[in-house]
């Protein structure tokens, strides 16, 4: 593992880390949790065996992260996120819920995608998607999937705008916006965006730009 710093206090049981990532004091990461290049993870974090975490992400402190949650790349997680991996959780250890648990059937994965934000304090419900570079507001719980690029808050979170991959909010006149931060173009089609490429000026993937990499 080159460049790779692992606090002292830490419990780390993976062998898959990527290169340049900081593990912070305190935080328990179990074994089989692909860790990608050049992340974050604060203190008093728990990462499960099942847990998939991408390139450059973010994970701030005191974040318990379960089996079959995915964050993909450049995915920022703010502190005391919650996250779930069963719908109707009871209790594997009573006789009677055994069937239930015999398999992996009662796991529903959560998938985090590229360069989205989850705002500190917020729930997210099992067996959702949150769309790339979506925000989600501080304390929100998202119950259902989000679109690329929405912003999403309150309880239950519902779409109150949109967003650029900056983080910056977008202003929408004749279905296009322009970001006032970094110049991104956007249009817009029914309750989907979707970023123009600068030089072609057709809808395309926003490519994520290098972040700097910083130990905290």
């Amino acid at each position: 593992m080159t460049d790779v710093f692992i606090h002292s206090s830490a419990i780390v049981e993976t062998s898959e880390i990527g290169e340049g990532t900081h593990i912070w004091a305190f935080t328990h990461v179990m074994r089989e949790v692909p860790i990608g290049a050049h992340c974050n993870i604060g203190d008093h974090c728990f990462i499960e065996s099942g847990t998939t975490i991408g390139n450059q992400v973010t994970i701030k402190n005191g974040n318990m992260i379960w089996e079959g949650v995915q964050l993909e790349d450049g995915v920022f997680v703010g502190p005391l996120v919650v996250f779930t991996n069963d719908l109707y959780p009871r209790s594997p250890r009573l006789p009677y819920m055994r069937n239930r648990y015999a398999d992996r059937g009662w796991l529903k994965p959560t998938v985090i995608k590229h360069g989205a934000s989850l705002g500190a304090g917020s729930v997210i419900l099992a067996g959702i998607t949150i769309g790339e570079f979506a925000m989600v507001g501080a304390g929100a719980i998202v119950n259902k999937s989000l679109p690329p690029h929405a912003l999403a808050v309150g309880t239950p979170a519902r779409v109150r705008g949109w967003v650029c991959q900056c983080g910056q909010r977008l202003v929408f006149s004749h279905e296009a916006a322009v970001c006032a931060a970094c110049g991104l173009e956007f249009i817009k089609s029914h309750s989907t965006i979707a970023a123009l490429s600068a030089s072609e000026g057709s809808p395309t993937e926003a490519a994520p730009e290098t972040l700097a990499v910083v130990p905290r």
